[in-house]
């Protein structure tokens, strides 16, 4: 039975919320030796190592760690017309909504001559990272690789973990995919040694490093890239995936129960919540879990998240209560089924992706509402943001100024250089006034 946290006739404070947000017993720290060893395994003996991974860790030995392009045309010509029809509209709706995401450059006029111009710098080439566990996720590629192309990206490689159903390729869906989009680097290796591929590169299957890591994972691919951040750069340690849902007693508990399952059934340490100023909900949300807990297709999987220590039903006085209980938690996915699911949104400041009302499911959010489901997980929303185009662009300053602009503030230069005691730098200000310059 899930578990009921009660915080009515209470007034946290920030730090005891924080204390009083359950997790799962998931340390990336505690992976790190493992993961460690498997990125220095690849760093010392490249594709042999990955195939001995994917041969221990995967059940199965590539024939190809680059994947072929035969590979990918047989995958695209047997992909099923529904599932490509839905895949379809799903890039279409994301590169709208990325598109969005990209900042116009702007020049800024400091002073006569003076001029500051602000300009956002696609990263040259990344590495995407594709799960294939306890379930496949084409959805994935879509998600990481549309708001790269959309920033304007030109080097992406893609891996995923060769399926050992699969006579050791990346799953048929998945490479589909990748070719409906264009990518034609895709690798089949899996987990922290794929991490490490990227960052540090294959000479000999051709994979040089990439500047940036991005897409979800295990706990192994989490403390992977917490490994390799500074070698390269990574968008999140994303682990077990979580929702968090806003109530009153105007939501109906049979969609609430729907949603919280919808997100238990990917890992048995996924994280369901549902905080509510109203008893009835969630006794009436408590019953229809029971059943969904017997019910649905992974039922093992989803009644090990739902009666987890991470997962619970939280009573609070009001909204307002609701709304700080969730901003301590930070979820991933955050639904607010209220009667005026805009006055709650008002209150909240850490979420990954928010959805509003009865008719805006995470589910929605998964495949093709056009926002991006690689979100910060385990509470990272409260300092994090989720995959976007702006993931792959720096912001860069580009400076320019004229001879007199520049005379205009030689004075302040040189005096803040000598309180800082760095006179060279006032001298490489007053030099370019000196006679003949």
């Amino acid at each position: 039975m899930i578990q009921t946290i009660d915080l009515r006739g209470t007034r946290p404070t920030p730090a005891e919320l924080l204390a009083a947000v359950p997790r799962a017993l998931t340390d990336v720290t505690a992976a790190s030796d493992v993961a460690a060893e498997l990125i220095d395994d690849v760093r010392a003996r490249g594709e042999d190592a990955l195939l001995d991974q994917a041969e221990r860790l995967d059940r199965v030995r590539p024939s190809h760690l680059r994947v072929p392009a035969s590979h990918v045309a047989e995958a695209l010509a047997g992909l099923d017309p529904a599932v490509r029809t839905a895949i379809e509209e799903t890039i279409r709706r994301v590169r709208i909504a990325s598109a969005a995401q990209v900042p116009p450059q702007v020049t800024t006029t400091i002073a006569d001559g003076a001029t500051i111009t602000q300009r956002w710098q696609p990263i040259n080439r990344v590495g995407l990272y594709v799960p294939g566990g306890k379930a496949v996720y084409p959805s994935s590629v879509v998600m990481n690789v549309v708001p790269a192309q959309i920033a304007g990206v030109s080097s992406i490689a893609l891996a995923s973990p060769p399926q050992s159903d699969c006579d050791g390729r990346v799953h048929p869906t998945i490479l589909a995919v990748a070719g409906l989009l264009g990518i034609d680097e895709i690798y089949a290796m899996g987990g922290a040694g794929a991490v490490g591929a990227f960052a540090y590169g294959v000479p000999g299957l051709g994979l040089d490093p990439v500047q940036l890591v991005t897409g979800p994972g295990n706990v192994y691919v989490a403390a992977a890239k917490r490994l390799v951040r500074g070698v390269t750069g990574i968008d999140s340690e994303a682990g077990p995936t979580d929702i968090l849902v806003i109530a009153d007693a105007s939501a109906d508990p049979r969609l609430v129960a729907a949603d919280l399952v919808s997100q238990a059934e990917h890992d048995e340490l996924a994280a369901a919540m549902l905080v509510t100023d109203s008893v009835e909900l969630a006794d009436a949300v408590a019953l229809h879990l029971a059943d969904l807990m017997q019910s649905t297709t992974h039922s093992t999987r989803v009644t090990a998240s739902l009666n987890g220590r991470q997962s619970g039903i939280v009573l609070v006085d009001d909204l307002t209560a609701a709304a700080a209980f969730s901003n301590a938690f930070g979820p991933e996915h955050l639904e607010i089924q209220t009667s005026d699911p805009d006055a709650v949104l008002t209150l909240i400041e850490n979420a990954g992706a928010i959805f509003l009302g009865p008719h805006s499911p995470v589910s929605l959010g998964d495949y093709v509402a056009g926002s991006n489901h690689v979100l910060p997980t385990g509470g990272q929303a409260r300092f994090s943001s989720g995959l976007g185009a702006y993931t792959f662009l720096r912001p860069q300053q580009v400076v320019t100024y004229s001879r007199e602009a520049l005379r205009e503030v030689a004075d302040h230069i040189a005096a803040l250089s000598t309180a800082e005691a760095l006179p060279a730098h006032g001298d490489a200000v007053t030099a370019r006034f000196a006679p003949g310059l």
